[in-house]
């Protein structure tokens, strides 16, 4: 098997196909041209809007929308061609308003934009090798002000079925030691975290609940409810302004931190196909990078568009671990911006390694 396609088949294992769902108006009068649509596009395909007017209707005009965003219009039954730009990948919804003969009517349709991009494979060295609790079942990490900070779950582990308490830390990286700590509550799972303003944002397992900290005492500020019932926490990000959150769906949620509302989102996606799972997330140089749960691997993501353009095999590292009954899954990013490396653990590793990573 090629180079290429071994990485690229890391993260396709566990993905769902998209298909083609485009729908009709209810109205008998007007519909898109099905013909000129087709199921999935690239961000290099043009799309061209067309109605059918069965009826053979004098129409007035015709007003376009993606996504409820009016992209064009037209006064005849020309074709409308629209050239995508910088558009997020999944499903985008299609609307027409026709005015005709005094009155109007909605057309609606969908189509998918996935991606061309081939993702590159990522390889990496090892830098340094650091003590990690093996007690702790990494759901977040992240460099702030050269003192490493991670969160916890209360995992019960593979063998021994002992569970843990979900907790918040400061370590030393380099010996291991515990700064500082705050214990979760029993019943919660503690999941990603991410520091924002001086911040610590955790977030929960199925809790559907978002704590706020004082990085310097661990106080804690604020509880959020989560936007939706329906999502998990899962991994947890920041770009400088906005939280990055992902719930083991392909979705990744642009949160507000003063609120934490919902402001958008993007679906992760190799060529046509979905990326679930996505878990432990940091940021980096303007991407997202994020274990792909079970999977041993690192998905770099563009946020903008959702497309992965990058994947990392660390798969290797868990044979360099301690092995031992609880011992689970990679996860847990940190980068070091002055150091320019990664620092990368998983549930119950004993190790932390730094990590320079390539192209």
């Amino acid at each position: 098997m090629k180079k290429h396609k071994l990485f690229g088949f890391i993260i396709l294992a566990g993905l769902a196909v998209s298909c083609n769902d485009g729908k009709k108006s209810e109205s008998n009068s007007f519909s898109f041209d099905q013909s000129l649509l087709k199921g999935q596009y690239t961000g290099k395909e043009a799309l061209k809007l067309k109605i059918d007017n069965t009826e053979n209707k004098k129409m007035d005009s015709i007003v376009y929308f993606l996504d409820n965003k009016k992209v064009g219009s037209k006064n005849d039954a020309t074709a409308l061609d629209y050239q995508w730009s910088n558009q997020k990948l999944g499903y985008v919804a299609l609307k027409a308003l026709v005015y005709y003969q005094g009155k109007s009517e909605e057309v609606t349709s969908r189509v998918e934009m996935i991606t061309d991009i081939q993702p590159k494979p990522l390889t990496y060295k090892i830098v340094n090798t650091y003590p990690h609790d093996i007690k702790s079942y990494t759901q977040g990490l992240e460099f702030y002000r050269d003192t490493l900070y991670e969160g916890t779950g209360n995992g019960a582990g593979n063998g021994t079925g002992i569970k843990g308490v979900s907790n918040l830390r400061k370590t030393d990286y380099k010996t291991g030691k515990v700064y500082k700590q705050t214990d979760l509550e029993n019943a919660m799972f503690g999941e990603g975290i991410t520091v924002l303003n001086n911040k610590v944002y955790q977030l929960t397992y199925r809790e559907k609940t978002a704590f706020v900290y004082d990085a310097d005492t661990f106080k804690r500020l604020n509880t959020f409810p989560y936007f939706k019932d329906s999502i998990e926490g899962w991994g947890l990000t920041n770009d400088g302004s906005k939280l990055y959150m992902s719930d083991g769906s392909e979705k990744i949620w642009i949160v507000n931190p003063e609120n934490f509302k919902e402001e958008d989102f993007i679906n992760i996606y190799i060529g046509g196909n979905k990326v679930k799972n996505v878990n432990e997330l940091e940021w980096v140089d303007g991407k997202i990078y994020g274990n792909v749960y079970m999977r041993d691997a690192i998905a770099k993501i563009n946020p903008q568009t959702g497309a992965v353009e990058g994947i990392l095999n660390l798969k290797d590292l868990k044979s360099k671990v301690t092995q031992h009954p609880d011992l689970d899954v990679l996860n847990g990013i940190a980068y070091n911006p002055k150091t320019k490396t990664f620092f990368v653990t998983g549930k119950n590793w004993d190790k932390m390694f730094e990590i320079s990573i390539s192209e």
